[in-house]
């Protein structure tokens, strides 16, 4: 798979990116481009708020979820997020749901987890380097 980034929002600093599933599937960009364009837009302010503040502090907007997972939040909508582990300044979007009840529920914190995991995995950039070694001449 690609090392290329699908970005939902490049900010001054982080950038926001779709999570991709061990399919190469990006399940967030999937549920973001099915909103309403009033939708989209509400969710694109957030993406700039955390990508050019690079904090957020308003829980109506963003939730913790815990252990590093957040969320972002209008409305009914959500689409859980966490800051990437191997690449700096990039926050990664799992994919999206519209949330019935007061909290999130257990089964999409497990899938945002899977999908980070996935993408992990599917990141990992091996270079291999050759070492040879200088060998006196007799």
């Amino acid at each position: 798979m690609s090392a290329e980034r699908r970005l939902a929002y490049r900010g001054q600093k982080f950038r926001i990116a779709f999570a991709r599933d061990r399919q190469g599937a990006y399940p967030a960009e999937e549920f973001f481009d099915q909103l309403p364009k009033a939708d989209q837009a509400k969710l694109q302010n957030l993406f700039r708020i955390l990508g050019d503040l690079g904090k957020h502090n308003n829980d109506q907007k963003f939730g913790d979820l815990g252990d590093g997972l957040y969320e972002f939040k209008s409305f009914q909508i959500r689409m859980p997020f966490s800051y990437a582990q191997n690449e700096r300044e990039l926050v990664l979007i799992t994919h999206g749901f519209k949330k019935k009840k007061d909290k999130t529920p257990p089964p999409e914190i497990a899938r945002a987890r899977k999908i980070l995991s996935e993408d992990a995995e599917a990141s990992k950039i091996f270079v291999i380097t050759d070492h040879k070694t200088k060998r006196k001449r007799p």
